[in-house]
C-alpha cells in the first residue's frame, strides 16, 4: 500500500521517510529559493538546499566556498516557498570540522530556518559528528561515496565501489552513520552493486544520485534535470527538458518585440 499518492498531500516528516524504506521510493530535488520551492511543493518528498547553489546560483567552480550564512539565507527562502516536503540544509565545507563547530552551526540552522534536518559529508570518520548532532536533537542526513566537498583532497570526482574492498569500506561507512543516528544517507557516484550492498546493509533509507535503481530514493539538482546548468552534464543526470533553450528562445522573442515596438501592444497598456 502506497504511503502517499503521486502528489504529496501531507507534511513529510522524519517518520514518513523512515517508513518509506523498502515500501515506496523517496523523491528529492534541490531548491535554493522560494519561487522554485513553491513549484516543487507537494510534488516531492524532500527538498535539499544544497551547497551546489555555489555553482548553479553563484557561478563558482565548486561548492567549497559556500558559507553557513549563505545556506541559512537560501534555506529561509525555500522554507517560505514549500510547506510539505522535508527540507534539509546542506552543511557547507568547514562548518562541521569538529563537534563543537558542528553543533554551533547546525543549531543556528535550526534556530534561523524551519529546516527539519542538516546534511553532512563523510563516513565513519564523521560518525562522531553525526552522533554529536543527533544527541543535540538535530536530525542528520549522511552522505557517502563521491563527496563534492572532498574534491581537492580526492584529486577530482571519482566513482566509488569499483571493487569488493571499496564496497566493504562504503558499507562500513553507512553502518557507522546509522549507528551514530543518521536518519538516511545520500549515496553519490557509486557503482550500482555497491549501492545495493549499502542499501541492504542498513535499516535507514538510502537516497541515490548516480548510484542506480537499488537505493530507496533518488535526488537530482533541479538546474541539471531541467537543463538550465550547461557547464557540464554528469552521466547520471536525466534532462527532463531543455530549460536554457526555452529561456533563450523566449528572451529573444521578447527583445525582438520590444525592438520592433510590437510590445507592449494595446492589450498590455493601461
Amino acid at each position: 500500500m502506497s504511503i502517499h499518492t503521486e502528489k504529496v498531500a501531507k507534511k513529510v516528516t522524519l517518520t514518513t521517510i523512515a517508513k518509506m524504506k523498502g515500501v515506496e521510493p523517496i523523491t528529492m530535488v534541490t531548491a535554493y529559493d522560494a519561487l522554485f520551492a513553491k513549484l516543487f511543493d507537494g510534488h516531492v518528498d524532500m527538498i535539499l538546499v544544497g551547497d551546489s547553489l555555489n555553482m548553479s546560483f553563484l557561478g563558482k567552480d565548486d561548492t567549497l566556498s559556500a558559507t553557513i550564512d549563505q545556506m541559512i539565507y537560501h534555506t529561509q527562502a525555500v522554507c517560505n516557498g514549500a510547506s510539505l516536503p522535508l527540507i534539509v540544509l546542506d552543511m557547507p565545507f568547514g562548518s562541521y570540522t569538529n563537534e563543537i563547530e558542528a553543533v554551533k552551526n547546525a543549531t543556528r540552522a535550526y534556530q534561523e530556518t524551519n529546516a527539519q534536518a542538516v546534511k553532512i559529508e563523510g563516513g565513519k570518520e564523521r560518525a562522531h559528528i553525526v552522533k554529536a548532532l543527533s544527541q543535540n536533537s538535530i536530525a542528520v542526513l549522511g552522505h557517502i561515496g563521491l563527496m563534492p566537498q572532498f574534491l581537492r583532497s580526492d584529486g577530482g570526482y571519482k566513482i566509488r565501489g569499483k571493487d569488493k574492498t571499496d564496497i566493504a569500506s562504503l558499507v562500513e561507512d553507512a553502518k557507522a552513520l546509522e549507528a551514530a543516528g543518521a536518519f538516511a544517507i545520500v549515496v553519490e557516484g557509486v557503482k550500482s552493486e555497491a549501492a545495493k550492498a549499502i542499501t541492504d546493509a542498513i535499516t535507514i533509507p538510502t537516497i541515490g544520485i548516480g548510484a542506480g535503481l537499488d537505493c530507496d530514493g533518488q535526488v537530482l539538482v533541479w538546474s541539471d534535470m531541467f537543463g538550465f546548468f550547461e557547464d557540464f552534464k554528469p552521466k547520471f543526470v536525466k534532462q527532463y527538458f531543455d530549460g536554457a533553450k526555452l529561456v533563450r528562445e523566449n528572451i529573444d522573442k521578447y527583445s525582438a518585440e520590444v525592438k520592433s515596438k510590437q510590445f507592449p501592444s494595446e492589450e498590455y497598456t493601461y
